[in-house]
């Protein structure tokens, strides 16, 4: 019988805090769809003010509010999007750009910090007198922070450039921002001047904030009234919407001020503050660098004697859930119902499992019954 869980798979597995089920309970909520339920609208009004933008609105997930996002600033359909090859758009998203909006993804390659280099995002940009064979170039999307480069952070010069660049080319700039806030954490620079050069940003509120569910769409009001029909065109209007919102607006207040802690846990995990961590595990390797906010992944080295399959087998046993991201890939995310014991338990179940039962040269034929507080191990 498992004893403890530490759930790593992502900072999506959050359960709502009891705070945030009170404010659920007692919500003032009228019907959304028609444009009344006051939780809402006080949710969307902080969140535009907190990001620079005249106007913001709540939709169910962050997949739909990208996809809004591109829509609008693609109307026309056999548009084309520059994006980056390693984005969540991109990979993540069930290609609904494509499927359902039309919009044809031209991809730049992903630096390991998250970013594409500006000449190339420049020569992505289809020559508008070809429109006769090219698709045309309308946007230009950045994901901040990065996710598949282990949550590295986008500088707000970085993005000002690429907003110059769009600018020049009579281009619009999207922000993904899933986890904005763990990046502006992380910079020490306010929200709303990392998506300054940008005319559309989300923001998730389910991840690192830790809500329930839910997503914003931020931009101008005229932007927004579009979104409005896009969003009710894709079935994500819903009517007393105020229930979710009130959890969002907890979140906003109670779980901002952790993420600094949980960047914290993620490098004690990763091995960058003390003796003991994932990168000083014998048969592991982790980017150091690339851990900048709440995201760790590690490498399983290909001349290990290690099975990735056991290991998490092995994990899943004694509570602690991973998300394998490859082969010999795997990825670590801390949330605020993560705690640094967590983290000490983790390390220890991995470090105890890997040097026993590899590193020892135990059979694989025999099973183990592993104490990872004690790390002592059985076999039989």
């Amino acid at each position: 019988m498992i004893e403890r869980r530490v759930d790593l798979r992502s900072d999506t597995v959050t359960k709502p805090t009891e705070a945030m089920r009170a404010a659920m309970a007692r919500a003032e909520v009228d019907d959304d769809v028609l444009g009344y339920d006051p939780t809402a609208a006080r949710l969307e009004k902080e969140m535009a003010k907190i990001m620079g933008k005249e106007a913001a609105l709540f939709v169910p997930s962050g997949t739909m509010a990208n996809l809004i996002s591109v829509l609008i600033h693609c109307e026309i359909r056999g548009s084309e999007v520059i994006l980056g090859d390693y984005s969540h758009i991109h990979i993540y998203e069930n290609g609904g750009i494509s499927t359902i909006g039309g919009v044809h993804p031209r991809t730049v390659k992903n630096n390991e910090d998250g970013t594409m280099d500006i000449h190339l995002i420049e020569e992505a940009i289809r020559n508008p007198n070809f429109a006769i064979c090219y698709p045309t170039t309308r946007l230009i999307c950045l994901e901040n922070s990065h996710a598949h480069s282990g949550g590295r952070c986008l500088t707000a010069e970085y993005t000002d450039k690429v907003g110059e660049l769009a600018k020049k080319h009579g281009l619009k700039l999207h922000i993904d921002g899933a986890r904005i806030f763990n990046a502006s954490v992380a910079l020490g620079v306010p929200v709303s001047r990392l998506v300054q050069a940008a005319d559309s940003v989300t923001a998730c509120l389910s991840k690192g904030l830790g809500a329930p569910a839910g997503t914003i769409i931020a931009g101008s009001k005229s932007f927004i009234s579009k979104a409005k029909i896009v969003r009710k065109t894709l079935g994500g209007a819903m009517r007393q919407v105020g229930v979710i919102c009130a959890a969002a607006l907890v979140a906003l207040e109670e779980n901002v001020g952790k993420l600094e802690s949980d960047h914290k846990k993620a490098k004690i995990l990763a091995g960058i503050f003390f003796s003991e961590g994932l990168n000083k595990i014998k048969g592991l390797k982790v980017d150091l660098a690339s851990v900048e906010t709440n995201i760790v992944y590690f490498e399983i080295l290909e001349d290990s004697s290690i099975m990735e399959i056991e290991l998490f087998k092995y994990l899943e046993a004694h509570g602690i859930l991973v998300m394998p991201e490859g082969p010999l890939k795997t990825r670590l995310v801390i949330h605020h119902q993560i705690s640094e014991s967590d983290v000490q338990y983790t390390l220890s179940c991995i470090q105890v499992i890997l040097f026993f039962f590899f590193g020892a040269g135990i059979s694989r034929n025999r099973k183990l019954i592993i104490d990872c507080g004690s790390k002592n191990i059985f076999y039989f």
